[in-house]
């Protein structure tokens, strides 16, 4: 789709128990940079997967989007755009945790299942301790404020995100517009060898890694190096 910036919207969803706050460090600035409008996804913790899709339908009708997306934010992403390709410019896919339906293996999807069972069995404050004694202080944060932010439906939003299924190897070469992919190199929870499968897959992917010290200190790097890769994929203006 050929679009000037002014007219495109990049659209931001976070990873399993994130929030908007930090779609928004990770994107907001990218766009705002390349002259494009914004919009920072807060899923809704009962049905996470249809308000994020709700979203990206309410502002596709206003003009093109680039679906900007983190972890299964990811991959909610790609399944909106199998269906709504012409409304899009291009995806940022930042951090992928899986290809295909079956997650028995999927470290994100493990750690989502058992994270649920311990809120219910111990209750938020006492898991949150746990998080922040065993996460970087970045994390650590983030996930502190869009946990209690989402208790206490937390322990379905992750049930949900556990159960998701990831795309297939087949759907991702169904793929035709621009994906910029984005792995960390040192996240065992997001292994850096899906993102180089998931721009194999797709027709005009792209992949490059950050680690997750440089996530730490700038969360926008996700933002500016999602964008640079798009616009040399299309028509569009890199940030300046």
């Amino acid at each position: 789709m050929l679009a000037t910036p002014a007219q495109v919207t990049v659209v931001a969803m976070p990873g399993t128990g994130s929030d908007a706050h930090f779609a928004t460090r990770a994107f907001s600035a990218a766009a705002a940079r390349a002259g494009m409008g914004f919009r920072a996804v807060e899923p809704d913790p009962r049905a996470v997967i249809a308000s994020c899709i709700t979203a990206l339908d309410e502002t596709a009708i206003t003009g093109p989007v680039v679906v900007a997306g983190i972890s299964l934010g990811a991959a909610i992403a790609l399944e909106w755009v199998s269906r709504n390709a012409h409304a899009t410019v291009g995806v940022i896919a930042a951090l992928p945790a899986w290809t295909g339906p079956d997650t028995t293996s999927c470290p994100a999807a493990l750690s989502a299942s058992v994270t649920a069972e311990q809120l219910r069995a111990d209750g938020l404050a006492a898991v949150v301790e746990r998080m922040r004694a065993s996460s970087p202080e970045w994390l650590a944060e983030a996930l502190t404020r869009s946990w209690h932010t989402q208790w206490p439906d937390l322990p379905q939003a992750l049930d949900e995100a556990a159960a998701y299924q990831w795309p297939t190897l087949d759907a991702l070469a169904a793929i035709e517009v621009p994906v910029a992919v984005i792995g960390a190199s040192d996240d065992p929870v997001h292994p850096v060898a899906v993102a180089h499968e998931w721009a194999d897959a797709m027709p005009n992917g792209r992949v490059t890694e950050v680690t997750l010290s440089e996530i730490g200190c700038d969360p926008s790097i996700l933002g500016e190096r999602g964008l640079a890769m798009l616009a040399e994929l299309t028509q569009l203006s890199a940030p300046r």
